[in-house]
């Protein structure tokens, strides 16, 4: 009986529609009738059961009535997915007229060009540009100029200020030795950043600020101070410190927090302490451990060569003139045989 009335009552229904609807209707049952039986690994609506989805909302208002497979929301983003796509399509066209675009050569050469120089304009980079033989206006350089990358690496504008400055560049810092007894000793040393000259080291059990500022005072007793003193926020570095500094004639600069690589020459000289001479022995006290870095420091002045002074030693090591080919190679140990200086002997 439900079943009979439910027919009746679908046939008064259709009765009623107009045929346009009825057709429609239909097409789109058996449109889906045909995605259902489609032999596919798994059951896929097509490109074009998409597209007729699409069609039929445009062209029919009832178009929701009969869907079965798929929602209409699903159709109304199929629908904005071909709009983006259309729109990516023709904008493919190249607009004829208009402003001479600009090469990815050019701009990634003006972006190198801001890079290196901060202080350049457009007018300057456009120069260098004509120079180079490329073709463009000041106004399309500035429009570019405006919009470079971020540099990545802070650490190329901090290098440049040290290379410009390294004459007149000093620093200091702590590093910390074990000893035999498990104390632990506190080296302090101080470095021109020129040469890479130990200008004053001493080694204490108890470092604080007064004893950092009469290092400092013995450092440079009779000589002219460098102009810019470099240390890291270190406790010990406090207000006692830097006044210290200021009073000898230094300008007192610190470095970012956590950030060793900003005082990088003297970091650098803790390593190779270290594995120079620190990592082979055991230190036994603190008069130990000053013989020891007295020794070291000798030898990293007049012997060890260095990367950085293109292998010369920070005191000048003059090249041997080797007197003939039978010439012999002599060795002279140095830090109790841990390295060797060599020298041609007649």
């Amino acid at each position: 009986m439900i079943v009979f009335l439910r027919h009746l009552l679908g046939w008064v229904v259709s009765a009623c529609r107009s045929r346009e609807d009825l057709v429609l209707e239909n097409l789109a049952l058996r449109q889906q009738l045909l995605a259902r039986h489609e032999k596919r690994p798994r059951r896929r609506l097509t490109v074009l059961h998409k597209l007729f989805w699409v069609a039929l909302r445009t062209i029919w208002s009832g178009w929701t009535k009969p869907l079965l497979w798929v929602t209409p929301r699903t159709v109304v983003n199929w629908h904005r997915a071909g709009f983006r796509l259309y729109w990516t399509w023709v904008s493919r066209a190249r607009p004829i007229g208009g402003r001479k675009r600009v090469s990815k050569e050019v701009r990634t050469l003006i972006f190198r060009m801001v890079a290196e120089n901060p202080t350049w304009g457009a007018p300057c980079i456009h120069g260098e540009l004509l120079k180079l033989g490329f073709d463009l206006s000041e106004r399309s350089v500035s429009r570019w100029v405006r919009r470079p990358p971020r540099n990545p690496d802070p650490a190329k504008r901090w290098l440049t200020f040290l290379r410009n400055h390294r004459e007149a560049i000093a620093a200091m810092d702590f590093f910390t030795v074990p000893t035999l007894t498990f104390g632990v000793l506190y080296c302090f040393f101080v470095i021109g950043h020129d040469r890479r000259k130990i200008l004053h080291f001493n080694v204490t059990r108890n470092p604080d600020a007064l004893w950092v500022a009469q290092q400092l005072r013995e450092a440079w007793a009779y000589k002219q101070p460098h102009r810019f003193l470099l240390f890291d926020r270190d406790s010990k570095f406090g207000a006692d410190v830097v006044s210290a500094v200021t009073y000898i004639g230094s300008q007192p600069t610190r470095t970012a927090f956590r950030s060793p690589w900003q005082n990088g020459i003297a970091e650098r000289w803790v390593g190779s302490c270290r594995r120079d001479l620190l990592d082979h022995v055991i230190t036994l006290n603190e008069r130990h451990l000053k013989r020891l870095m007295s020794e070291y420091v000798r030898y990293y002045h007049e012997d060890r060569t260095h990367l950085g002074l293109a292998k010369d030693s920070p005191a000048g090591r003059p090249t041997a003139i080797r007197p003939g080919a039978q010439s012999k190679i002599q060795s002279l140990p140095r830090l109790g045989g841990l390295h060797h200086r060599y020298a041609a002997r007649a």
